[in-house]
C-alpha cells in the first residue's frame, strides 16, 4: 500500500525553520507511523507542475530538500502571518487541510460569549476604549488589557484598582516587564492610549477583560494549559493538562516568560481537596469539548487546540483563550514523556486518518463528528465525577 504523504506547512528562511525541534519530531513520528512527512513553506509550492520543494532530515539530523509529490493532507503549522502564506491559505482548493482556518482572540471571545453552552465560562470582555475602560474599572477591581491577536503573554497588562489609585504590571512585545502606578484614572488612560498604539500587533485591536484571582499559589498567577486533539479515529480526546505558575509578581504564567509547570492534580488536590479537584478536572474537560464543538460548527473541521483555562481561588473555571496551533512542551517539562510523545504523534495519526477516509470515499459529517472524549494520563490518575455534578463546586 502506498504511504500517505503529509505536508507540514510552516515558515522558513533558507533552512531556518519556525519551531525546528517540534518540526523534527513530527517528521520522525511520521516515519515511525508509516507516513512520508515533509516540511514546506509558501514559497516552495509550484502550482504549474503541482510539485513541492520539501524538507526532511538526513540520518545525522540535518535538513535536506528535494522535490516531493503533492501531499495527500497538509497540517498548517505556520504561525507567521506573512503575505505569501496568507495568499496560499486563501486558495482552499489546493490542499486537503487537517486543520481549517480559525480567527483571532477578539472575534473568538465575542463568538463564545454569545453561545449559550459556553457563556458561564467566559469572563466579561469588551474592546478597548477610554469609555469602556472607565466602565470596567468601576465594575471590577482587577482587569487585563490584552491584544486581540497576540500570543505568548506579549503586550498584556494587569490593571489593579487600589486605595492609592491604579497599579499596572505587564510585559511588552519583547517580554520586558513593565510596571507603573497612577493616582488618577485620567493619567492611567493617557498612558494606556500610548501603550495600545505602541504595542499593536499587525494592526489588531486591544480588549479589556475581567480580571480573575488566579493566585492558587500566593502572589503567583497560575493557569491550566489543556491540550485537546483528534486521534487516529478522528475523535476528539483530551490529551492532557498541566498548570503553569508565573514568577513572583508576574502578570502572566507563560513558560517562556519564566513560568514553571506543575502537575494539575497535585495543585488542585493541595488547594481544594480530592473531591473538588475531581469536579474541577471534569469541568475543564467538559469546557474543552464544548469549545471544540462550537468552533467546528462555525469554522469547519479542526485538528487540535490548546486551551488556557483560569481556575480562580474559589475553584471556578474560566476560559481565558484558545490557541489553534498550540505548544506541548509543558508535558515534556513535567516529565510526562509518554504524554509528550502522544501529543506529537496525534497530528500525524489524524492526518493519516483523513488520507484513509479520502481514499475510501468522501469525508462526511459522520466520520469527522466530535464524540465523547477519552482522557490521556498526565500524572496521578483521578476518576472523573458524574457529569451532572460539574457545577457542584
Amino acid at each position: 500500500m502506498t504511504k500517505p504523504v503529509v505536508g507540514i506547512l510552516t515558515w522558513r528562511e533558507g533552512t531556518k525553520f519556525e519551531e525546528p525541534g517540534y518540526m523534527k519530531r513530527l517528521i520522525r513520528a511520521g516515519e515511525a507511523l508509516g507516513a512520508t512527512v515533509y516540511l514546506f513553506a509558501y514559497q516552495d509550492v509550484n502550482l504549474e507542475n503541482k510539485k513541492i520543494r520539501g524538507f526532511t532530515l538526513t540520518s545525522t539530523g540535518r535538513w535536506q530538500s528535494r522535490t516531493y509529490p503533492w501531499p495527500d493532507v497538509v497540517i498548517d503549522r505556520c504561525r507567521k502571518g506573512v503575505e505569501g502564506y496568507k495568499r496560499l491559505r486563501k486558495q482552499k482548493e489546493l490542499f486537503t487541510y487537517a486543520n481549517g482556518t480559525y480567527t483571532n482572540k477578539w472575534t473568538a471571545t465575542q463568538l463564545f460569549s454569545k453561545e449559550e453552552n459556553l457563556q458561564r465560562w467566559i469572563p466579561k470582555t469588551v474592546s478597548y476604549s477610554p469609555a469602556n475602560l472607565a466602565v470596567m474599572l468601576k465594575e471590577f477591581p482587577l482587569l487585563y488589557l490584552k491584544p486581540g491577536n497576540g500570543t505568548g503573554g506579549r503586550s498584556i497588562l494587569k490593571i489593579e484598582r487600589t486605595p492609592q489609585g491604579y497599579q499596572l504590571l505587564g510585559r511588552a512585545k519583547n517580554l520586558i516587564k513593565k510596571s507603573a502606578h497612577f493616582r488618577s484614572e485620567a493619567s492611567l488612560i493617557n498612558w494606556l492610549n500610548r501603550w495600545v498604539n505602541q504595542e499593536k500587533i499587525r494592526n489588531g485591536n486591544f480588549m479589556i477583560q475581567q480580571g480573575l484571582d488566579l493566585a492558587l499559589i500566593p502572589q503567583r498567577v497560575s493557569d491550566t494549559r489543556l491540550l485537546i486533539q483528534k486521534n487516529e479515529q478522528g475523535e476528539w480526546q483530551v490529551t492532557g493538562l498541566g498548570v503553569r505558575v508565573g514568577p513572583l509578581g508576574s502578570p502572566t504564567s507563560n513558560l517562556h516568560g519564566g513560568g514553571k509547570p506543575l502537575a494539575f492534580n497535585k495543585v488542585m488536590v493541595e488547594r481544594f481537596g480530592l473531591e473538588k479537584a475531581k469536579l474541577i478536572r471534569a469541568e475543564c474537560q467538559e469546557l474543552a469539548m464544548q469549545v471544540v464543538q462550537t468552533i467546528e460548527k462555525y469554522f469547519g473541521s479542526m485538528m487540535e487546540f490548546g486551551l488556557d483555562i483560569g481556575i480562580d481561588v474559589m475553584g471556578e473555571v474560566w476560559l481565558i483563550e484558545v490557541n489553534p496551533k498550540p505548544g506541548r512542551e509543558i508535558f515534556k517539562e513535567l516529565g510526562s514523556l509518554d504524554l509528550y510523545r502522544k501529543s506529537i504523534e496525534r497530528p500525524i495519526q489524524y492526518a493519516m486518518h483523513l488520507v484513509k477516509a479520502k481514499n475510501e470515499g468522501p469525508i462526511t459529517a459522520e466520520n469527522i463528528q466530535p464524540v465523547e472524549h477519552q482522557e490521556g494520563t498526565d500524572d496521578t490518575v483521578i476518576e472523573l465525577g458524574p457529569r451532572n455534578k460539574l457545577n457542584e463546586v
